[in-house]
């Protein structure tokens, strides 16, 4: 049986007062024990004081160098430090002006390549007018706006081509004014040739002269079929002008013209207004097309001094301008050498 399930021999029980660490515990001064408090002894009024602990050394604290007057921090200006943000943004800003440089050349170049991949497998198959295969003259462009046109210019060029077709409308309308006002009055019989005139003559040569380079300059982003748009389209509006204001015998069924035919025929004049103010109208959306046209010419980045390289290029490519150009060279030649007889 193990010794502390019985009560064991006085001589066997060990003393637990003995254990070395309450012996060495109690020999220190600084821990208080049970030897140094007595419960009987009236001089002693409250329980053994409490445990101090020794207070920790402190080391000495460095105090910072300060710096004395007479040598001052350099912060730098603020006129410095103002030059120095104006540097930072004026080279950001001329960063992104050459970024924006390169994103534009990047896109005309993708127009080009656009276009040219385009027209190689479209230029044989003209589709425009739309004639019928009865009809023995065939279409003579190729006309596809989706197509040919990047999609950035293609609401304009729609734009164009339906003004296009209501300037025919309008040139047609004018001419059933002018009809009805030679069946009432036959002295405006030249007013009505006139009309004929205009709608055969209008019809074709505004679509090849100012519609088609137009077509052209936003196809290839040619700056020579920019600047040829712009002088014939003004040309075209001033024209415009001259049919509002409807000058008699001019074949134009305009406001004067209409308010003279208003007194002699009601009918008759009222038909005129309407197509006066078609002109009207029709006057104010070319001066706002051509504003528009302008400013997506400036976008594109073509200047007057790529529309003379282009020119130059193209009459220098042209093979019955070079044979001209060398006929005309060996005539002068030939006459300097043989000289006057």
């Amino acid at each position: 049986m193990s010794k502390y399930t019985s009560f064991p021999e006085p001589q066997e029980d060990p003393n637990p007062f003995q254990d070395p660490s309450v012996t060495q515990h109690s020999t220190t001064a600084d821990y208080p024990t049970l030897d140094l408090y007595n419960p009987f002894d009236n001089r002693t009024t409250g329980p053994p004081p409490p445990y101090e602990t020794a207070p920790p050394t402190v080391a000495p604290q460095t105090l910072p160098s300060r710096t004395t007057p007479t040598e001052p921090r350099n912060y730098g200006s603020y006129s410095t430090q103002q030059s120095v943000v104006n540097a930072t943004t004026a080279e950001l800003l001329k960063k992104q002006e050459e970024l924006e440089k390169k994103a534009r050349e990047l896109e005309r170049r993708e127009r080009e390549l656009d276009s040219q991949s385009r027209s190689t497998g479209s230029a044989s198959q003209k589709n425009w007018p739309p004639l019928p295969r009865f009809c023995p003259v065939g279409p003579c462009f190729y006309h596809d706006i989706n197509v040919e046109i990047s999609q950035g210019f293609q609401r304009i060029v729609t734009i164009m081509y339906y003004f296009w077709m209501c300037s025919v409308c309008t040139l047609v309308f004018n001419l059933i004014s002018c009809l009805a006002l030679f069946c009432v009055d036959a002295s405006s019989g030249v007013g009505f040739g006139l009309a004929i005139l205009w709608i055969l003559l209008f019809t074709p040569c505004s679509f090849v002269c100012w519609y088609r380079p137009v077509y052209r300059a936003f196809r290839t982003d040619s700056s020579f079929n920019f600047f040829v748009f712009f002088f014939i389209f003004f040309v075209q509006v001033v024209f415009y002008i001259l049919m509002t204001i409807g000058i008699p015998g001019w074949g134009f069924s305009g406001w004067i013209v209409g308010l003279a035919a208003l007194k002699s025929n009601t009918a008759v004049g009222v038909i005129m207004l309407l197509n006066a103010m078609v002109f009207t109208g029709q006057a104010a959306m070319g001066v706002v097309l051509l504003k528009k046209v302008h400013s997506l010419y400036r976008q594109t980045g073509a200047s007057f001094q790529k529309a003379q390289a282009e020119f130059a290029t193209g009459v220098l490519s042209n093979e019955a301008v070079r044979q001209a150009a060398v006929s005309a060279t060996a005539t002068a030649a030939q006459g300097a050498f043989t000289g006057p007889r």
